[in-house]
């Protein structure tokens, strides 16, 4: 199950097409789920807010975690995240893994990052104010910047104004992702870890973990799964990502975790 990180572009071998394959990676072992929420779950849309699951995607999920350990990773704040999902029982990452929340759990990383960001958030809307189409997005441990609804040559401005507000914070790092650049506190965290954290914490030491995610910060939590875990990225086009195994789009995923589903059902 180890995965090394490729120099090239190209697409893993479809878990879909795959999934008889897909199952013999598991060797018997219960797996845990691992789910990122835009691009995976949902669609990516023109603003986060109309990012909606849906019923039968949300079924399939509820299907699932009562059949093995299940949390939601997200870069998006976890009351947000959580609220678009709509499943009280499930384990949430918010903010990329900064703030996670389930039965028995709630840890919160980097709180004293607060008065940064909130600088940054007003040195950024200052900055971005006569920018149509760019919207942003302050969370609780981050700041996002979307660009979908920028106009392609104002999009280098958008970047540098990120770049000049995060040299004004020398607690705040950047990342990026598909249309969107955030701003997060300077620390060795991300999704990757917070999965880490979370198997210890949950005790799934026994399981495979399987995370599924679309995006650039996901591939941190592919990178941290290598050798003791499986990756599936969501992919249109071939792509440098440390995912040993792929997905079409979310409804490719949706069918994926239902035929999971019915195979952890029939064990």
């Amino acid at each position: 199950m180890g995965e090394a990180r490729p120099t090239h572009p190209h697409t893993p071998p479809s878990a879909g097409r795959g999934f008889a394959a897909f199952l013999e990676a598991l060797a018997g072992r219960r797996p845990a789920l691992f789910l990122d929420y835009d691009g995976t779950l949902t669609p990516i849309v023109d603003r986060p807010e109309r990012a909606r699951i849906d019923d039968a995607t949300r079924a399939a999920v509820a299907r699932l975690a009562v059949l093995c350990p299940l949390a939601v990773v997200s870069g998006r704040d976890l009351d947000d995240v959580a609220g678009m999902v709509g499943l009280e029982e499930l384990v949430y990452a918010g903010s990329h893994g900064f703030d996670i929340r389930g039965p028995g759990l709630r840890t919160q990383i980097g709180l004293e990052y607060a008065p940064a960001l909130e600088r940054a958030d007003a040195a950024l809307r200052q900055r971005l104010a006569a920018v149509p189409g760019a919207l942003v997005e302050r969370k609780r441990f981050a700041i996002a910047v979307h660009t979908r609804l920028v106009e392609p040559a104002a999009k280098p401005a958008v970047a540098a104004a990120v770049l000049a507000a995060a040299a004004g914070e020398a607690d705040l790092r950047v990342t990026g992702g598909k249309e969107i650049h955030e701003l997060r506190p300077n620390l060795p965290w991300d999704k990757g870890r917070a999965v880490l954290a979370l198997i210890d914490a949950l005790g799934l030491g026994s399981a495979v973990p399987v995370y599924i995610g679309d995006d650039e910060t996901d591939e941190d939590a592919f990178r941290a799964l290598a050798g003791r875990g499986i990756g599936i990225r969501v992919m249109d086009r071939p792509d440098d990502t440390a995912a040993a195994w792929s997905l079409g789009d979310p409804a490719e995923v949706r069918v994926f975790l239902e035929r999971l589903a019915g195979a952890l059902e029939g064990r």
